[in-house]
Parts: C-alpha cells; structure tokens; sequence
C-alpha cells in the first residue's frame, strides 16, 4: 500500500471526561497515514482516483470541533470512520494528540494511534 499522510492538523474541541475541558476546550492535534494505491489516480493524473487530501483535513478538523466526547480514543474511531468513508482509502492510522491534557506532572503530550482497515 501505498502512504498519503497528513501532519499537525490542528482544531480547537471540547473533548475530555472534566467539565473544564468541556466548558474551555483546548487544541487538539492529529497526524493521519492514509493507506491507498495510488497507481489508478497516477496513471490517468486523475484526483477522482486518490483520496484528496484537501478534503480529508476539513472533514478531520471539523470532527475535532464537533461533538465532544469523552475519550481521545472515542475522537481517534470517529476519525477513521471518516477517512476510511473515501473508497480509495483502504485503511488509515490516526494519531491524536492532546498537548494540554490535564496531568498534573511535566509532560509532553499524550497521545492515541490507532490503525483501522475495511471491515
């Protein structure tokens, strides 16, 4: 297979299990790996026969600024529902992060990195 990958798609969403996540919201980061053959949309330079990338991220950041949900996890499914929805796309990997979580210690990031396929 084949790799379309998005990086750093940003949005601000109100996702997180504390009622200061959902009354604030904070930003959400998502990396996506779309997996694909892109031999079809070459052959014929056909962006028809790809998954537009252009697309992919509006309808990912749109889902990050949708409906809240608890669980990052929960965020990341909803995400590759969305993608593998492109007949092109085969199967995808979404990473999220959430840099603001609220951890009491000094961290970095927390992230969750799913892989889906057709059913």
């Amino acid at each position: 297979m084949d790799r379309v990958t998005l990086r750093g798609l940003r949005a601000r969403g109100h996702h997180g299990v504390f009622e200061r996540e959902r009354i604030e919201g904070q930003t959400f980061v998502v990396d996506l790996v779309l997996y694909l053959d892109t031999r079809p949309a070459a052959s014929g330079d056909d962006l028809t026969r790809t998954a537009h990338y252009g697309i992919v991220a509006e309808e990912v950041t749109a889902i990050i600024a949708g409906e809240p949900v608890d669980l990052i996890e929960t965020l990341a499914q909803r995400i590759a529902d969305q993608c593998l929805k492109h007949d092109a796309v085969e199967e995808v990997e979404v990473t999220v992060h959430k840099p603001d979580a609220p951890i009491t210690v000094p961290f970095d990031d927390v992230t969750v990195t799913i892989h889906r396929g057709r059913a």
